[in-house]
């Protein structure tokens, strides 16, 4: 095992640990204090769509159990908490009346983090779309982006004296892609064209909150958090070069260049750009306003070849194998190569702002034994990925913090709550918290350069 303190000790001093959670995952209280369904609340109730019909109507019950988890964060030595506002509590139709319930809820949240002396990351949209916003479209819709500037607005003017960051989205790929084109998450459609309507509309929506962010709270650092596939190609041949470089503008490029460009990636708007709607005066300029930082969500490479016959869409790829035989327990390929790999490859094509990693983490279901979770290979995980971030930063890039995937298990999407990610246990039939042994190391990495001799006290139970 690495030793946390040495690992520590490769850190700047001002470098932030911290862990991170989604609302829709964590919070339950699904109908309580004005809150009203999201797409993911009609979703989870489609039959086929998400393991056993689970659903977040109770989560971690993370709502009720608010002062016990954040003095959990707390416990656990980190210094920030990365979480999400959800948009159903604070306008519960998407538009028209405020939930002044569904601010008070973050009002105490925030309060209780500043209380406890831990940092506040906000994301203002982690998918949990207002399921009213479905009857004029949802993200398909360019008045989606108008109603999320006037939430984005609304939560600022009441939260953004006491946050220390926020970020607009959670990962567009998801919101796109997954969502709209391969049909695994909600609205779970399957249809190119809207894919292409949303994307649109969704950096639309991020450029939007941006200007109602520094309106409302100029102090605040605003910032953009996206899963940027680290694309790597089978071979290096040419055709598996080239589909790689397919792959970055599709997977990649349709979010970073409008926003750090201005403009959409050549070939993909080549292909693809037909289909989508009218892109109006202005619009890139707003898309491509200048952020204070980004995050990046890191699991797992996306190893990709060409397809000779180029069926179908752009970017007439496949899949390639994985490398390596280490896989996580939801199958993904764990090759921490492919964090510095992105870093760099990224920091190549764009002028970046500074970065956190705002996601890394490990699927390892673990249970309770003996009042503990050995989940050391989720532990090893961490320690090589983190190591990872410590050789870039030797590489002076400007990596600022680095974000726990999951404070706790919770509801994991499509794939309900059998796939687990947490440094904390949860019985989900008690509420019970168990720290595991990965959280009890991750707990004295984060403490130990106030702390160098002195390991956090913090239970496993």
């Amino acid at each position: 095992m690495i030793d946390p303190q040495s690992l520590a000790a490769r850190f700047p001093r001002n470098f932030t640990f911290g862990v991170a959670t989604a609302a829709f995952q964590i919070e339950g209280a699904a109908r309580a204090d004005g809150r009203k369904a999201s797409i993911w609340d009609a979703f989870c109730n489609m039959p086929g769509r998400v393991h056993n019909r689970d659903n977040g109507d109770v989560a971690c019950d993370h709502y009720n159990r608010l002062d016990e988890d954040l003095d959990l964060i707390k416990e656990l030595g980190v210094e920030a908490y990365r979480f999400s506002i959800a948009w159903p509590r604070i306008v519960p139709d998407g538009t028209g009346p405020i939930n002044e319930a569904g601010l008070d809820f973050y009002d105490r949240l925030v309060d209780g983090c500043k209380a406890r002396g831990i940092k506040t990351f906000a994301t203002l949209y982690h998918w949990d779309l207002p399921l009213a916003l479905m009857g004029d479209g949802g993200w398909t819709s360019r008045s989606t982006a108008i109603a999320f500037q006037r939430y984005a607005r609304t939560v600022m003017a009441r939260l953004g004296d006491r946050l220390d960051s926020v970020a607009t989205l959670n990962e567009p790929w998801c919101i796109i892609w997954l969502s709209h084109l391969y049909g695994i998450h909600a609205p779970g459609e399957k249809n190119m064209e809207a894919a292409l309507h949303a994307l649109h509309h969704l950096n639309l929506a991020h450029g939007l909150a941006v200007e109602a962010i520094r309106s409302e709270a100029p102090h605040v650092p605003v910032g953009l958090v996206l899963n940027a596939a680290s694309v790597i190609p089978e071979t290096q041949s040419s055709a598996d070069k080239a589909a790689a470089e397919r792959a970055h503008e599709f997977h990649n490029g349709a979010f970073f260049d409008p926003v750090f460009k201005g403009e959409y990636p050549e070939h993909f708007l080549a292909a693809l750009g037909p289909r989508m709607p009218v892109i109006e005066d202005g619009d890139l300029a707003i898309i491509n306003a200048k952020l204070d930082w980004w995050g990046l969500n890191y699991y797992t490479p996306m190893r990709v070849a060409d397809d000779a016959e180029k069926p179908g869409d752009f970017p007439w790829t496949k899949a390639a194998p994985p490398v390596s035989e280490v896989k996580t327990d939801i199958g993904w390929e764990v090759f921490p190569g492919g964090l510095s790999h992105v870093i760099e490859d990224l920091y190549r094509r764009y002028e970046l702002p500074p970065c956190y990693i705002t996601e890394n983490g490990a699927c390892y279901n673990m249970e309770v034994v003996d009042g503990a979770v050995d989940d050391t290979p989720r532990l090893a995980y961490y320690a090589d990925h983190l190591s990872v971030v410590a050789d870039l930063i030797g590489k002076n890039y400007p990596i600022k913090g680095y974000f726990a995937w999951s404070l706790m298990d919770n509801f994991e999407w499509a794939e309900g709550y059998r796939m687990r990610f947490g440094l904390v246990h949860v019985d989900y039939a008690t509420q019970k918290r168990t720290v595991k042994k990965s959280g009890l190391w991750y707990a004295e990495l984060a403490s130990a350069r106030d702390q160098p001799t002195v390991r956090p006290a913090v239970s496993a139970s």
